[in-house]
């Protein structure tokens, strides 16, 4: 079966560009500690994916309709409303952090932070990891 080609893919946009042109400075501090904290968690070099998500690692997967395709293990968008940050197992497994980690929202695989001084940064630096090695234990990650 052919393989849908995502529309979200990396690019060779300057990440430290992007998050440069970032208008509110909180946000864009807010990106350089979570660039920094995810850099360190995942050992791999930030890369844009579209316009507006800086990514890092690759997995790839595969769905039952035989749709497949490659995405970051971990990344996050400084959006207007929040900062998006991508948990790509989803929260299922993370009551116990998600409990004490501060105020958020959250989506299907994104954590929704108005600002990084919200939450705890030690507890989201530990969901970012323990995601990063779901991910890891249960897909072709590079």
């Amino acid at each position: 079966m052919a393989t849908n080609q995502n529309k979200t893919i990396p690019t060779d946009q300057n990440v430290k560009q992007f998050i440069d042109s970032v208008d509110n400075e909180v946000k864009r501090n807010d990106s350089i500690a979570l660039l920094n904290m995810m850099t360190e968690i995942t050992d791999r070099p930030p890369v844009m994916w579209g316009s507006s998500l800086i990514g890092f690692g690759t997995y790839h997967y595969k769905y039952a309709s035989g749709r497949e395709g490659d995405f970051f293990l971990t990344g996050f968008s400084p959006r207007k409303q929040a900062l998006t940050i991508y948990i790509m197992p989803g929260f299922s497994e993370y009551d116990e952090i998600l409990g004490k980690l501060g105020k958020y929202k959250t989506g299907k695989s994104c954590l929704y932070v108005k600002k990084l001084d919200d939450v705890d940064h030690e507890l989201l630096k530990e969901l970012i990891s323990k995601s990063v090695t779901y991910m890891r234990d249960n897909y072709e990650t590079k």
